[in-house]
């Protein structure tokens, strides 16, 4: 981890933490639409569209997070055309000083989820596998657990860096 000052890191804890409160919004409406399905299967085709934009929307937003690390702590992003993949690849593992950002159990959750936004963002809705989402539909919340606890823990690991570089520096 290149040297980084203790505002950055509550900055940083504070980014996440916001991206957090809006993959949790975003988990109130996962279950929304899962109900509506329940509710009214005949739409269940328009529901499936929607399910899949949130689940887009899902890895988009743990990606961000995964960005704003990268960026803060560590030397950047990844090049490449399979950066994506490597950046999910980075977060769980220690690196130039950094602890891990989520776990192997995380990381191997959310690769199903890396993979589906590629086909959410080159297909039209009606060509959506119905099983493959109704696959993540069941993964989903014992993936979004363990994310959001990772990550908590995260914040708490780089808030207790800030006040320790503090401390130090006192």
């Amino acid at each position: 981890m290149r040297n980084v000052e203790a505002s950055t890191l509550r900055d940083l804890a504070s980014d996440i933490e916001l991206e957090i409160t809006k993959l949790i919004r975003l988990e109130t409406q996962i279950e929304r639409v899962k109900q509506a399905i329940a509710a009214e299967p005949t739409q269940a085709d328009l529901f499936y569209e929607s399910l899949a934009l949130k689940f887009h929307n899902f890895y988009t937003g743990c990606e961000h997070i995964f960005c704003l690390v990268a960026s803060e702590l560590n030397s950047g992003v990844p090049n490449g055309a399979d950066w994506h993949k490597r950046l999910l690849e980075r977060m769980n593992t220690k690196r130039d000083g950094r602890r891990e950002v989520i776990t192997t159990q995380a990381s191997r959750g959310l690769q199903e989820f890396l993979g589906f936004r590629h086909v959410v963002r080159n297909l039209y809705g009606f060509e959506l596998d119905t099983e493959r989402v109704d696959r993540l539909l069941e993964k989903y919340a014992a993936v979004w657990s363990q994310v959001k606890h990772d990550l908590q823990a995260f914040v708490q690991w780089l808030r207790d860096l800030a006040n320790a570089l503090e401390n130090d520096a006192h």
